[in-house]
């Protein structure tokens, strides 16, 4: 739970999604009419005949050499010749109570689709026995003797493994591929690429999102060296263990063994994602020279690949479905080849289906707007483009209290009302101008398309030695005052003289979307 009391689990699950993983997990262990018949009520009772005549599913520990038991599910194909093999899909769980359950609606499609598939929770998450180690070097040698394991069953083709995780599914994906040479392909959705960039950008700890992720997994449960970090970020100690503890759980610093095994790599995330930066996903595809995708969609953590997990369609997991029959020869997908490149949605709209060979032909060619300062009589000021106004400041409170205007009030919840367009929008009027700044430009007489890399570069003179600042872009109406946010970014300085003037210059996060009226700044 968040601090305000709701939900924040990426994959928070309702009542009836819950009931609907149960039923098929027990039709899954038996078939018997009537629990294929309890599916009836989501329209799924044909699908799991079919799955049960094709395949066989069985929930067993698998112990690792250390003695520690870790909850896991199989399901093979039924029927497969002597001799024959199949390619396998190996899925650690998401952040979530039950664990590799929250996968149970995609093992119709890869088994019907040819695979055999393994889900497992890492230590410590739900039935698994240990301490949670957040994607460490014993979770990446538990995934090395999960393979070991599964290559063991009859029917495994162990020159053809795969992996798909979504969020923590997904970083121990991708680290588990850069260590065994046996996972031929990865899907990340809602991936990181850099932890300590998620909990520590621009000097600004992420902490709602921190003590978010904390909540999650327990922190009884979490191991001594997670402990220690914890407190440490808490208590704003952002020492050399804390970056050497991110550091190791970082894809992005294993490029060298993903671009010499040419591991081919999909990755999912949000423009307004608040778990994991998407810069340092960014990153992490550009520095690719194996085969590549990036999808980002419009929401926030986990909002997009929800539907996929459960069964239904998403893009994360059709995706997914086809870059596995491609780079592994099944076909839980549906045939199509899939794109390589940056796949993208405009904000707020949701139909939108961007397509681009590399990010760098994504990412629009820069404008500048120069700030200034406000006309005699108003309150704000204009951005434009042109010369820029020398000598003017501004002045806010540095009072430790931030405005009503945020990316997410509700964690992950914000995300999904906007992928169901309903973004979160704010009265301009009512943000207070003791606490904020605004610049806004000139009506727009046609849209602007806002798509790629933005940063902003000011200069700011602290009235004590420690600041911070929240910059926003946001597409507001005129007529109206009303304005959503496009994108945002903290900065803080640290061990500042007091009085004294500094340039800083920091990016923002990645944004596409068509401002067709205004673009404010605050």
């Amino acid at each position: 739970m968040s601090v305000d009391g709701t939900p924040v689990s990426p994959f928070a699950l309702n009542d009836d999604q819950l009931a609907q993983l149960d039923a098929m997990r027990a039709a899954m262990l038996d078939a018997s009419p009537r629990n294929v018949g309890r599916l009836d009520q989501w329209g799924l009772a044909d699908d799991f005949d079919i799955y049960a005549e094709v395949a066989e599913y069985r929930e067993t520990p698998i112990v690792m050499s250390d003695g520690t038991s870790i909850d896991a599910a199989l399901s093979i194909p039924r029927n497969l010749a002597p001799g024959q093999t199949c390619p396998a899909i190996v899925m650690p769980a998401p952040l979530i109570g039950i664990g590799h359950k929250a996968y149970l609606g995609m093992f119709r499609r890869w088994v019907v689709g040819g695979y055999a598939v393994l889900a497992y929770s890492q230590r410590g998450l739900a039935d698994s026995k240990g301490e949670i180690q957040v994607a460490g070097p014993q979770d990446v040698a538990d995934g090395v003797e999960i393979i070991n394991w599964l290559t063991a069953q009859d029917g495994i083709d162990a020159d053809r493994i795969g992996c798909f995780g979504a969020s923590y599914g997904a970083g121990t994906s991708l680290l588990l591929a850069a260590k065994d040479a046996r996972v031929k392909a990865v899907a990340g959705a809602s991936a990181w690429g850099d932890l300590f960039t998620s909990l520590y950008e621009n000097g600004t700890r992420h902490l709602a999102a921190f003590e978010a992720l904390v909540a999650l997994f327990g922190e009884d449960r979490c191991s001594k060296e997670f402990r220690a970090v914890i407190d440490k970020i808490r208590t704003n100690v952002i020492d050399d263990e804390v970056r050497d503890f991110a550091r190791v759980r970082s894809p992005k610093q294993y490029l060298k063994a993903y671009n010499d095994s040419q591991t081919p790599i999909l990755m999912s995330t949000t423009w307004h994602e608040t778990i994991f930066s998407v810069p340092a996903v960014v990153d992490l595809f550009n520095g690719l020279t194996s085969p590549k995708s990036l999808l980002v969609q419009i929401g926030d953590h986990g909002n997009a690949e929800l539907p996929g997990l459960l069964g239904l369609i998403s893009k994360p997991t059709e995706m997914t479905y086809r870059w596995m029959d491609y780079y592994l020869g099944g076909s839980a997908g549906d045939g199509a080849t899939p794109q390589h490149g940056v796949r993208s949605e405009y904000m707020h709209n949701l139909l939108s289906d961007l397509r681009h060979d590399s990010w760098q032909d994504y990412v629009l060619p820069k404008q500048r707007f120069n700030l200034a300062g406000p006309a005699a009589g108003q309150q704000d000021a204009q951005m434009a483009q042109g010369q820029p106004q020398a000598g003017w400041t501004r002045s806010v409170q540095a009072n430790g209290q931030g405005t009503e205007a945020v990316v997410a009030p509700k964690l992950v919840q914000t995300g999904l009302a906007e992928r169901m367009g309903m973004p979160n929008v704010y009265k301009t009027a009512g943000i207070s101008r003791d606490l904020a700044a605004i610049w806004t430009t000139a009506p727009l007489t046609q849209p602007m398309r806002v798509q790629g890399e933005l940063a902003l570069r000011v200069t700011v003179t602290p009235q004590k030695n420690n600041a911070t600042i929240v910059a926003y872009l946001m597409d507001c109406d005129p007529a109206t005052g009303k304005a959503a946010i496009i994108t945002n970014a903290p900065y803080t300085l640290t061990n500042q003289q007091p009085g004294q003037a500094t340039t800083v210059t920091f990016a923002l996060q990645p944004a596409t979307t068509s401002c067709a009226r205004a673009a404010s700044s605050s």
